[in-house]
């Protein structure tokens, strides 16, 4: 005699494989380049999804998502009959002076930053980044410019500079598999630029919050939450 017949596991606490967390990195990266989603939103999701156990789990990552159907080649923009994109950013100068830039906004494939004797803070976390990366050409002449990124996107940082050059400040941790990639291209005269790459705990938080976490991840003072 066989013993009575198991329940059936509940949909939601199946097991998820490797694939089903790849097929959602890739939808929720989908959602982040027609503009639902901001890098650190991507990134926090993203997040999610490798720790992700069950069907649950990666269903409530893209539970207020729509869905996008099958992605196919040449296929019409799933937000074709809604409010237009964002107007892309494609220029940051700052002479003399400069500004932060914080918020949620469109920066082009391709953004140009100038700082004469002055230079921003720019904030990416909550840009709309492209599926393709960011690419930023960066021009400081006795001045610079102040970058913020998630410490899990990949930054590539080259270019020239004489009598000055770049700071990388934060923990460069190992970019997690797909993460968007910055490319920084910096050319400096008597100046360079600095780069803060930021932990997950900063995030929502000022600009003065977000460096203090980062000093202290430096120093190995931050439990990773």
């Amino acid at each position: 005699m066989t013993g009575p017949a198991q329940p059936p596991v509940p949909e939601g606490e199946l097991r998820v494989s490797d694939q089903d967390r790849d097929r959602t990195l890739e939808l929720i990266g989908q959602h982040a380049a027609e503009g639902r989603l901001t890098l650190d939103e991507h990134e926090e999701r993203a997040s999610l999804v490798l720790r992700a156990r069950t069907r649950a789990d990666l269903a409530a990552v893209t539970r207020d998502l729509p869905a996008l159907g099958q992605p196919s080649p040449g296929r019409p923009s799933a937000t074709a009959g809604l409010a237009p994109p964002r107007k892309e950013t494609r220029w940051f100068v700052a002479i003399m002076g400069g500004s932060k830039r914080r918020g949620r906004f469109r920066p082009a494939s391709v953004v140009n930053v100038l700082a004469i004797m002055g230079g921003d803070e720019i904030d990416l976390r909550d840009a709309e980044i492209d599926a393709n990366g960011l690419t930023m050409n960066m021009y400081a002449v006795m001045g610079g410019s102040t970058i913020y990124v998630p410490n899990t996107v990949e930054v590539e940082i080259s270019g020239f500079s004489f009598m000055g050059g770049n700071e990388d400040r934060g923990v460069a941790h190992q970019p997690r598999p797909g993460a968007p990639v910055i490319h920084i291209r910096s050319f400096n005269l008597m100046g360079g630029n600095t780069i803060w790459r930021l932990p997950p705990e900063a995030r929502g938080l000022s600009l003065k919050e977000s460096r203090r976490l980062a000093k202290e991840a430096e120093r190995g003072r931050l439990t990773a939450g």
